[in-house]
């Protein structure tokens, strides 16, 4: 270990620009295992691991560094998958710039920090390779049943933790897929979609039970659903798109996001999508405009350029240190010919039945608002057109009106409409019924869903063992009297 100053820092190898916007394929190589111990072998070892405190997940980074270094694989994959149940799925999409690696101590010191996403995909690729990623059997069978609503990565996560403890789990999900964004929202150059539908294979085969294409309030009622289960958990995420207020004249060539990301992951998984067939959410030949600065914008300028569109233009208020989302993936889309105007705020649409340009405004960045960013100020008599065939708006996501998408009113929201739960417990107003990820701290990282996932997996457990408890007091109580 420790041999950072004399070993410097290597990522995997990536594919060309011009050859990669060709195909959907991911554009990062594996690393040979060589290079693998090798780049594992920088770590200093910190007495206080920085990476670790800023991972959501708390990663025994460190460890499974040092056992890479030694080639001690199986027990890299052991200490990797004991904190985390999605290892390779992390290891290619979190922002570890802003995470581990950007809290690298050895990245403070000059030395350029541990490649950790790289290893940690390294490791669980090679444990998938060599079978050691086995369906769970637990220790004991119990009888009672989790209901989960969601399969994204909060539901996953805590469904496959109960299934450890032997809870029969049946996961529901409007999708006819389970996986949630990271099937259908995350595009497949960043994570292609056999290393999620290996993951929830194998929670088929773990025993775990998938209700697909079921909507909670139309199929199956909620009602129905809680009265089958003895614990319920929500991890729905949130799907509504935020926009922008701006498409008052309704141009059908300006989109969420969400709906363009969708269109383009079902047709590379061969499913007919109307509306991308027809050229609405298709970007081939068109001028695109991308609205947004984080990652979802990021994956929506990328997925236009192997679509083939014409021209792309990032138009994010702004600046480039400022943008929300990882500046490794704003260097992959400039690379790949993407044009970001910087400072630059879209004020109006104009067109006749059909949008045709999108009028702008650049701005300035003045006095640090509430969040302690600059707030940007729009700049007098600098507005211009910009000609557009397609508008994406990637402005965030806000949740969707459970209380009465499911009809049941006793499901209590905050003031921005995420689920009220009791952070103790995790327990939303209904007794036995918990949410977790998105739906509760608003959109986030999937480490983050994961994190949330997994802690609902506890106080779940908790409480059934709870009620268990009160239940043979009582059952006592009738026998003694």
């Amino acid at each position: 270990m420790l041999k950072f100053v004399k070993i410097n820092q290597e990522n995997p190898s990536k594919i060309s620009a011009k050859k990669r916007v060709k195909s959907f394929d991911e554009i990062y190589a594996r690393y040979a295992a060589q290079k693998a111990e090798e780049q594992a072998s920088r770590c200093s070892q910190c007495g206080v691991p920085f990476c670790q405190v800023h991972c959501p997940l708390h990663n025994n980074i460190p460890d499974w560094l040092k056992l890479t270094a030694e080639d001690r694989m199986h027990e890299a994959f052991e200490i990797s998958s004991s904190t985390n149940n999605m290892p390779e799925i992390c290891g290619r999409i979190c922002p570890q710039d802003r995470l581990c690696e950007g809290n690298c101590v050895i990245e403070q010191s000059g030395h350029g920090t541990v490649t950790i996403g790289s290893i940690e995909k390294y490791i669980t690729d090679k444990a998938w390779d060599e079978g050691w990623v086995k369906k769970i059997i637990p220790l004991k069978e119990k009888k009672e049943s989790i209901g989960v609503i969601g399969s994204g990565p909060a539901g996953l996560a805590a469904a496959e933790e109960l299934r450890k403890k032997g809870f029969q789990i049946t996961i529901y999900d409007r999708y006819d897929r389970p996986g949630g964004l990271l099937i259908y929202g995350i595009p497949n150059f960043k994570l292609e979609k056999e290393i999620v539908l290996r993951r929830t294979d194998r929670l088929k085969e773990s025993g775990i039970k998938f209700e697909l294409n079921c909507n909670i309030g139309k199929d199956i009622t909620f009602d129905e659903i809680k009265n089958k289960h003895d614990a319920i958990l929500i991890a729905t995420g949130v799907y509504k798109s935020r926009d922008i207020n701006l498409n008052t004249s309704n141009f059908k060539n300006v989109v969420p996001a969400l709906d363009f990301l969708i269109a383009s992951n079902k047709t590379g998984l061969k499913d007919k999508v109307e509306d991308f067939t027809n050229g609405r959410l298709n970007a081939n030949g068109k001028n695109v405009i991308v609205i947004g600065g984080g990652d979802t914008a990021m994956d929506c300028v990328r997925t236009a350029v192997r679509q083939g569109a014409k021209l792309i233009k990032c138009l994010y208020r702004r600046d480039k240190n400022n943008m929300p989302g990882s500046q490794r993936e704003v260097q992959n889309a400039i690379e790949e010919g993407v044009d970001f105007q910087w400072l630059t705020l879209p004020i109006q649409y104009v067109g006749n039945g059909f949008l045709k340009k999108v009028r702008t405004v650049q701005m300035q960045l003045g006095e640090p608002d509430e969040s302690g960013r600059r707030r940007p100020e729009p700049k007098e008599g600098t507005e211009k057109d910009l000609d557009a065939d397609l508008v994406i708006e990637a402005l965030g996501f806000e949740p969707e009106n459970l209380p009465k998408l499911f009809n049941n009113e006793e499901l209590t929201v905050t003031r921005w409409g995420t689920l009220r739960i009791n952070y103790q417990n995790m327990m939303t107003s209904i007794d036995g019924v918990f949410a977790a990820g998105d739906i509760v701290r608003g959109a986030s990282l999937v480490v983050w869903g994961i994190k949330d996932g997994r802690d609902a997996a506890k106080n779940i457990e908790e409480y059934i063992e709870f009620k268990q408890l009160l239940a043979n007091r009582d059952n006592k109580k009738v026998a003694n009297a």
